[in-house]
């Protein structure tokens, strides 16, 4: 009988005119984003070999030390899977808007809004009538004349439902996926496919809470109009107004001290209150070796210093004496503003993660937070990319500290007047920044506890459906 219930579910969304139009709209739009966002990745993919290219041709004829940490700062490659999620690394920088200024206006389409927005909304519009619809039309009272258990009727409704939704998304993501892997520059490695594989899985697991909200929804009304305005308003709620008061809540409830304000004060401890420190302990130190080696003190041109290194080994050792010691002033100057620095900056830190942690578990009760942070972390695009990211940077950067400390080292042992910082130097031998995706394992077990959310969601939707219509007055 079951079985008997779940056809006739399945035939009669087929062949009814909103499978068709679902069937079209998907097959229309998820085909579109395939074919736009590989474009739009391989466009990206040519950009940044384009950028490395410029860099490596930069370093080699300006390499100062005092100039390339802005132009070495290591870059994420783009991501075979944005030909299919867009993620927060697609997000377009406003200063672009003169070149391109569409995606800044209207950002493109990816498979995560495609199933948060329009798979949930359709999810609604298949099942907000499959309870009150069939009582208006006086089926459901008919079939449960037969003897048919309720259970049965409810579990049937649901699963029938359910499988009629995913026979357009399977078809059309197949295509989408087709597009995107017949083209040669797109290389899906088996961490993507894994990552796909368990995306796809929490896909359908969302789309199928919506139907069994609908379904929920209808047994609790006797009438399709009031199910069908029910179900908007919740959709409403779930979807748009709860992930996006979300920032706003927690900015409220968890306050922290302005961005800009923070930025400033440590521009003047950093920069000016620094220069200020340094100054001060250079001459400082200056003066202690002028009266350790006096003659250091005399007026010499550079022609003239670099004469008498050359000449005398005492003098040499001397001057270098006197550099260090000036190196090691700015060097404490740093240091003691930079802890002033750090102190300041560790308390916004971590006053904002506190209110980015709450803002994500606010949101959280929405699915469409929980898919979209699953989605985005397990195909490398999301917030917890970024933070691997930064992570793998941090590494890059201590290595190519020691890198200059080690090159400066053997400048000064060639040169001891040279200056390390605005000379040019060969950063050919530098180490290279090699971008890894963190492993899928990782990957999900970061985002277990939102495979899980939504599973409870569509239990307690499921619940929710099941009792309304065992206790649903069907007269």
């Amino acid at each position: 009988m079951l079985k008997t219930i779940i056809k006739k579910e399945i035939l009669n969304n087929i062949f009814s005119f909103r499978f068709l139009v679902t069937f079209v709209l998907l097959l229309v739009i998820v085909s579109f984003m395939a074919f736009i966002l590989t474009d739009d990745y391989l466009r990206r993919l040519d950009e940044y070999s384009l950028r490395q290219r410029e860099i490596e041709n930069y370093l080699g004829k300006y390499a100062h030390f005092n100039r390339i940490r802005g132009v070495i700062d290591p870059s994420q490659p783009p991501l075979a899977f944005y030909s299919l999620i867009r993620g927060l690394s697609s997000d377009t920088n406003i200063n672009n808007f003169d070149n391109d200024p569409l995606p800044v206006m209207f950002p493109l389409i990816d498979l995560v809004f495609i199933v948060t927005i329009l798979l949930s909304l359709i999810a609604l519009l298949f099942s907000y009538d499959s309870i009150s619809g069939e009582k208006e039309d006086g089926t459901l009272k008919l079939m449960l004349s037969n003897k048919l258990s309720r259970s049965k009727m409810i579990l049937g409704k649901i699963v029938g439902g359910s499988l009629t939704l995913l026979i357009p998304f399977v078809f059309s993501l197949l295509i989408g996926l087709l597009i995107i892997i017949l083209n040669p520059k797109v290389n899906w490695k088996g961490a993507d496919w894994g990552a796909f594989a368990l995306i796809f899985l929490t896909s359908i697991i969302y789309f199928t809470l919506f139907y069994c909200l609908g379904v929920f929804i209808s047994s609790r009304h006797h009438s399709s109009s009031s199910s069908i305005m029910t179900s908007l308003f919740i959709w409403v709620l779930l979807i748009l107004i709860i992930p996006n008061l979300s920032p706003y809540v927690a900015s409220f409830l968890a306050k922290t001290p302005s961005r800009i304000k923070v930025d400033r004060e440590v521009y003047r401890l950093t920069q000016v209150e620094r220069d200020d420190v340094g100054r001060r302990l250079s001459r400082e130190r200056r003066l202690e070796m002028y009266k350790k080696y006096p003659f250091l003190s005399e007026n010499l041109s550079e022609a003239e210093i670099k004469r008498k290194i050359a000449q005398d080994s005492g003098f040499k050792k001397a001057y270098q004496e006197l550099t260090e010691a000036i190196e090691n002033a700015w060097r404490e100057a740093n240091e003691i503003q930079r802890v002033k620095a750090d102190l300041i900056q560790r308390d916004l830190d971590r006053k904002q993660e506190a209110q980015q942690r709450l803002s994500t578990y606010i949101s959280m009760a929405s699915p469409l937070a929980d898919f979209t942070y699953l989605a985005t972390d397990l195909s490398s695009t999301g917030i917890r990319s970024r933070i691997h990211f930064s992570r793998i940077a941090e590494n890059w950067w201590g290595a190519f500290g020691d890198y200059r400390t080690k090159k400066i080292a053997t400048l000064k042992e060639k040169d001891p007047t040279i200056d390390v910082w605005n000379t040019a130097v060969d950063v050919s031998d530098r180490p290279r920044f090699q971008y890894q995706q963190e492993a899928l394992s990782d990957r999900f077990n970061g985002t277990i506890r939102f495979f899980v959310i939504l599973l409870i969601f569509n239990l307690i939707f499921f619940t929710a459906a099941f009792f309304s219509f065992i206790r649903y007055d069907v007269r």
